[in-house]
């Protein structure tokens, strides 16, 4: 069991939901872990995360898209979570390093994403190049509200997956 695991697995409920929040951006969804504690390991935990993400309210999803940053950019404004921004960047790292005409295509589609379906794109773009997510994004435009709603809801999940990794590092 990793160290950040055995401390968490003993903090205060308050104390445990607040220190993982940053792995999500879902209130519920860090009371609903920290409530679900003692976790053995690491795939124990992950897999009490998509059990649980699975199981909350949309509103809650949107509670934890509305954490992110639009892709292209490098923090969510007025966060308070230096963790989440920093997990970000590294995340969008190919994007940031894009060609000027890609991000401005990005630029150009979240905009129209965010008129379509209220909200920011959420992708997993850790891994992927610029023009991968720009692909998604125009790709996902095409869908209703509700395949789109489910679509940022894994993509939520596997960011989710990928931060948990992290802060078990430390």
């Amino acid at each position: 069991m990793s160290e950040v695991l055995a401390r968490w697995n003993k903090a205060t409920p308050e104390a445990a939901a607040t220190q993982i929040l940053p792995c999500c951006g879902s209130k519920t969804w860090a009371r609903k872990m920290a409530a679900r504690r003692p976790f053995a390991d690491q795939a124990s935990l992950t897999a009490a995360s998509d059990e649980t993400w699975r199981n909350l309210a949309e509103s809650d999803w949107l509670e934890a898209f509305h954490s992110h940053p639009r892709i292209g950019e490098s923090g969510k404004p007025g966060s308070s979570v230096e963790a989440s921004d920093a997990w970000a960047s590294q995340e969008q790292k190919e994007v940031a390093d894009a060609r000027a005409a890609v991000k401005i295509a990005l630029a150009e589609g979240n905009r129209e994403y965010e008129r379509k379906f209220g909200r920011i794109f959420i992708v997993c773009a850790t891994g992927k190049s610029a023009p991968q997510v720009l692909n998604i994004l125009r790709r996902r435009m095409q869908n209703d509200a509700a395949t789109e709603l489910h679509e940022a809801a894994e993509a939520q999940r596997q960011i989710t997956q990928i931060r948990l990794r992290k802060w078990l590092e430390g």
